[in-house]
Parts: C-alpha cells; structure tokens; sequence
C-alpha cells in the first residue's frame, strides 16, 4: 500500500544546507579542512585579457571574491580579487591615459611573481590557527599551495573561507605604504596622479 505524502509551503525559517555545514571545525581543526584542493575543485579561473568592468560584474553575481588570472595555455600568470576591481585602482589607470574600457583583468592583477604560497607539506601537520596567524602576519588575505616535489600550483587558502567556515570575523591589516600616511595625515581620500604619486615617493 502507497503511503499518502502532503507537500506544504516552505516557510521563511529553513537554511539552505552546504555540505560543509556538516563539518563542525574550530581554529584548531587540521589546516587542510580549509583547503581548497584543485585535485578535488576546479580552480576558479579568468582570462587575462578579460575587461575589468566585465570581471568585477561576473565576480559580484558569482559572490566570488578571488580568481586566478590564466593565459593562453591556461597557466596561472596572476591573481585577481574585488580589492584590485575596485574604483581607486581603475581611476589610477585613467589618470595615466587609459580609457575605462580598455582596462583589463592583466592590468589590475597581482602577478604571478608577488604571489605569496605555502608548501602542501606544511599544511599536512598544521592548524587552521596556523595558517589564519601567518596570513595575518603577512597582511595577505589568501595564499597559493604549492607541491614542491610534483612542481604543482595544488590549491588556495583564503581568508574570506577560514571566516565562513568559522563564523568569525577575520581582518587582515595590508601592509601601509607611504602613499597611505601620507593621504590619511593630510586628510586626502581621492586617488593620486602617477605625477602626484612620484612627488610624494621622493620627497
């Protein structure tokens, strides 16, 4: 005999579940249940040549906040984030001359040769408190891992996931630059000229 199921209105209390819902972890969690594997996730990849603008709406409807920026022979050249999307850094390229348009990802990326990794094996006997105090030290949101033995670019370690994951707030204070002093000492929050940038570099 079938039994008789009643179908009902959702109501507004239900939270839409992910898997890692059921994965209770603390700061102390093995480092690697934070890890974003690329032999088990694809990485989340953009093309160099992508325009800035198109790159910044993609990643907002996508709720991405970091992607890696590819070539032609899909090797990783760079990283891209919401933070290099953002208006100060484009305004920056207009003022050197660049029409908005003609901006693109490359432009505004963080190349291959300044991106900060971490060893795999390092991660093997590490905490997620570990890597969360490393970043911080470092003032970097994110971290590439790398497999030294097999020359592999093997994942990614984001801040924005240990915070998700954890439901904590987590800040991370980017290294200061001159330019900054010096714009929060005479109260200037506009994007500097490349001129106005020199000048103030050398005086």
């Amino acid at each position: 005999m079938m039994k008789k199921i009643h179908l009902m209105a959702l109501d507004n209390v239900e939270h839409l579940v992910q898997p890692e819902d059921f994965n209770e972890i603390t700061i102390d969690s093995p480092a690697l249940t934070i890890f974003t594997d690329f032999k088990q996730h694809l990485p989340l990849v953009i093309d160099a040549d992508t325009p800035a603008m198109q790159a910044d709406y993609l990643m907002k409807k996508a709720h991405v906040r970091l992607k890696l920026v590819v070539d032609e022979n899909n090797e990783l050249i760079g990283t891209i984030s919401l933070q290099e999307l953002n208006g100060q850094h484009i305004q920056i390229l207009q003022n050197q001359g660049i029409d908005r348009e003609d901006i693109n990802v490359r432009d505004l990326m963080i190349p291959r040769s300044q991106q900060k990794v971490v060893n795999y094996q390092q991660l093997v006997d590490a905490t997620i408190g570990d890597v969360l105090d490393a970043l911080q030290k470092n003032g970097t949101s994110h971290c590439l891992v790398v497999d030294k033995d097999q020359h592999q670019i093997r994942g990614i370690i984001s801040a924005s996931d240990i915070a998700r994951r954890l439901h904590i707030p987590v800040e991370i204070a980017t290294p200061t630059t001159f330019i900054d002093i010096f714009k929060a000492v005479n109260g200037m929050d506009r994007p500097f000229s490349p001129s106005e940038q020199f000048n103030i570099v050398n005086l």
